[in-house]
């Protein structure tokens, strides 16, 4: 069974406050789709809106082509992790799982298959209260997992993993992709979302910027970095500052430089008989292009005047 999630011109109001704005996108199956955006956004709402828990105002959101409140036994068509904290600290992780698993028509055997792919099966029998944010999120997982359904979806599932767990989730993701299914991964870690997204989905203010292979997003950035060493410091700074260029002193001859790329560098280099002994230009990087593409959309600036 292969599963899109598909949003059209979906629209959530609160009174006045427009939280997501005639948002547009598909999410395909095979590849790990990162749902991205600053504080605000309306990726929350757009993944419970998604998952039928808010109704749209206007606009249609579907997951194989229906909405998903009308889908039976949800777990076996999708499985979310939207907040780790909500389930019942009274409960043991394995009575939490198996009255999921009892409710949605799906064996036993699976609550402790997913305990142990989710490394809490050693604690299966303890409180859910009990738990550290680390293994709430593990049990979050395990609950996704529960109806081994085609689409997953999660919501900063990293938060309060340690770095086994961080290796551990973007092991998974990458696996359930590889299998075909579709998964959706909300997430502020640029450096983590660098790692583990194919594609991305970036929305600011509730409305879509960007929807595209990660690759092609980062090399949106207009601030392409370059690594440069000379023994000519008294020269180049000011050759590459005049031209419009950034530059930053790394020592002993090596200068980071923004607002040029490294051909023109090279060019300027060589007219003015300065000598390189390294010209690197850097990749792009995910957190630029984000922090620039977004900036028009940040709600809530360090910083600003109140």
């Amino acid at each position: 069974m292969v599963l899109m999630i598909e949003a059209t011109e979906l629209t959530k109001c609160y009174g006045g406050t427009t939280a997501v704005d005639r948002l547009s996108f598909t999410v395909r199956p095979g590849v790990v789709t990162g749902f991205l955006g600053p504080n605000g956004a309306g990726k929350t709402t757009t993944l419970r809106m998604v998952l039928g828990l808010n109704r749209p105002t206007g606009g249609t959101v579907t997951v194989d082509g229906q909405p998903f409140g009308d889908h039976p036994r949800g777990l076996r068509r999708a499985g979310a992790l939207l907040d780790a904290h909500d389930v019942h600290d009274g409960r043991t992780a394995r009575a939490h799982l198996t009255a999921l698993a009892v409710s949605n028509g799906l064996p036993r055997s699976r609550v402790a298959e997913v305990l142990t792919e989710a490394g809490v099966a050693d604690v299966a029998g303890r409180r859910i209260g009990g738990f550290s944010l680390g293994m709430r999120q593990r049990l979050g997982i395990a609950a996704a997992l529960l109806g081994d359904p085609p689409v997953l979806i999660f919501d900063e599932p990293l938060n309060g993993l340690d770095p086994e767990g961080v290796r551990w989730v973007r092991g998974l993701f990458g696996r359930l992709a590889d299998e075909g299914r579709t998964v959706l991964v909300s997430s502020h870690l640029m450096g983590e979302m660098e790692q583990t997204a194919d594609e991305l989905i970036v929305i600011g203010r509730g409305r879509l910027i960007a929807a595209q292979s990660l690759r092609d997003f980062a090399a949106r950035t207009t601030r392409p970095r370059v690594s440069v060493r000379t023994p000519d410091t008294g020269s180049l700074p000011g050759l590459l500052t005049g031209r419009g260029a950034e530059v930053r002193a790394e020592g002993e001859g090596l200068y980071t430089v923004t607002g040029l790329p490294a051909d023109r560098i090279g060019e300027l280099a060589f007219t003015h008989g300065v000598r390189l002994h390294e010209l690197s230009p850097h990749p792009a990087s995910l957190e630029e292009a984000f922090m620039e593409l977004t900036a028009e959309s940040v709600e809530y600036s360090a910083g600003a005047a109140r």
